[in-house]
């Protein structure tokens, strides 16, 4: 198949040599290939300043990341048949991963499928597109998703905050079956129902399941705090391993309903929530002088974009010093982050410096990361965003 060219700038192929599959419209040649040249979501032939051939991309001359790596083969566009293929490669990992069919069917880039994201929650298929290149293979995508695992829905929620920077329409609509109110999720044991309408991303977070597994070992006999709780996920499952009791705290009403609904789900008394803002919440539980065995911060992104750095990584050392004083004197702080932007050893050095500047003997127990439904490509720094760690802390130890 013939693709027009776009054309990059002297030495602009590095990144892509190195593995990553982004290009930004400051990187192409617009002499040569004028980017107002090409319709948003066409396919082209990528070249280099030499005019080597690198592979065939989407673009979307309209924005910063202007084409996204199809292939490395400049032959080979995105066909029926290719995206099939990647589907199925990214079903069999999952299916060799779980024994249920609860988890990340395809992350974007890591599966080699650009802007696009499909989680199952049993029966069901929710389908996020997030570019301009992915929602010209929509019917596509639906066609092949029903082919393969037949499920008895499949949801496009396509609302994401991604869309607006690409120009689509965000818009949420049933491609097949009966879109049902909420989505079942069974994790670890543990069996939740979360609103389809409104809820974060895809309904659910996959991603820290395994990090939520490793709580569970710890939770046993102890008092849990929950912060930034949505609909329960860490706290649920510790009151489900055998938490003494578990406080969730959102600032969010319906997300709070739903943990009393998911307590229930699982026949769990052991848990009761907060509503507010976290920073107030954990403010006023410190002049309250509570005390917990285990404090859990899993917040959403502090720092969004790099600019946002400095002020992302204050707003986590407070946090993380509100939650050491939470603790009792032999405490377990998991510190979650899913800023893309705040490196692992960055996380572990606000923790140091939170357990110093309040007197506290910090010991690094475990790190997770992310779920391996959701892999990392190690060319694109992107796909590698959570992070956690487990941290014992120790008053009057030295």
């Amino acid at each position: 198949m013939k693709f027009p060219v776009l054309y990059l700038r002297k030495g602009a192929e590095r990144r892509l040599r190195a593995g990553h599959l982004w290009v930004y419209s400051n990187e192409v040649d617009t002499v040569r290939s004028p980017l107002t040249g090409f319709e948003a979501g066409c396919q082209a032939e990528l070249r280099s300043s030499l005019d080597k051939p690198l592979g065939t991309v989407f673009v979307n001359p309209q924005t910063l990341i202007c084409a996204r790596l199809i292939s490395r083969d400049p032959s080979h566009g995105m066909t029926p048949q290719r995206l099939s293929q990647r589907l199925e490669i990214a079903l069999s990992l999952r299916e060799r991963l779980f024994s249920e069919p609860f988890y990340r069917w395809v992350f974007g880039d890591s599966d080699g499928l650009s802007g696009l994201v499909i989680d199952r929650f049993g029966d069901l298929v929710v389908i996020q597109i997030s570019t301009a290149g992915m929602e010209t293979l929509k019917e596509t995508i639906g066609r092949a998703v029903q082919k393969l695992v037949r499920p008895s829905a499949i949801v496009f929620k396509n609302d994401g905050k991604m869309r607006v920077v690409e120009n689509l329409e965000t818009y949420t609509e049933t491609f097949a079956g009966t879109e049902p109110d909420v989505l079942t999720v069974r994790e670890n044991g543990v069996s939740f129902e979360v609103p389809l309408a409104g809820g974060q991303k895809t309904g659910w977070f996959y991603d820290h399941r395994m990090n939520r597994q490793r709580l569970q070992s710890y939770a046993p006999g102890k008092r849990v705090l929950d912060v930034f709780s949505y609909v329960g996920g860490w706290g649920i499952q510790a009151a489900y391993a055998g938490a003494a009791q578990v406080t969730c705290v959102d600032c969010s009403a319906k997300a709070l309903d739903a943990v009393h609904h998911n307590a229930n789900l699982n026949r769990l008394t052991n848990v009761d929530t907060l509503e507010g803002d976290a920073f107030d919440a954990l403010k006023a539980l410190c002049d309250e002088k509570e005390k917990f065995d285990i404090v859990v911060l899993d917040p959403p992104a502090l720092i969004p974009r790099r600019r946002d750095q400095k002020a992302g990584e204050q707003a986590y050392a407070r946090l993380n010093q509100l939650a050491l004083r939470l603790l009792e004197r032999d405490g377990l702080l998991v510190s979650a982050s899913c800023s893309m932007h705040l490196s692992q050893s960055a996380l572990v050095d606000i923790i140091r410096a939170s357990g110093r500047k309040i007197d506290r003997f910090v010991q690094l127990l475990e790190q997770g990361h992310q779920a391996p439904d959701h892999p990392i490509v190690p060319g694109i720094p992107e796909t590698d965003y959570i992070k956690s760690c487990f941290v014992r802390s120790l008053t009057g130890f030295f």
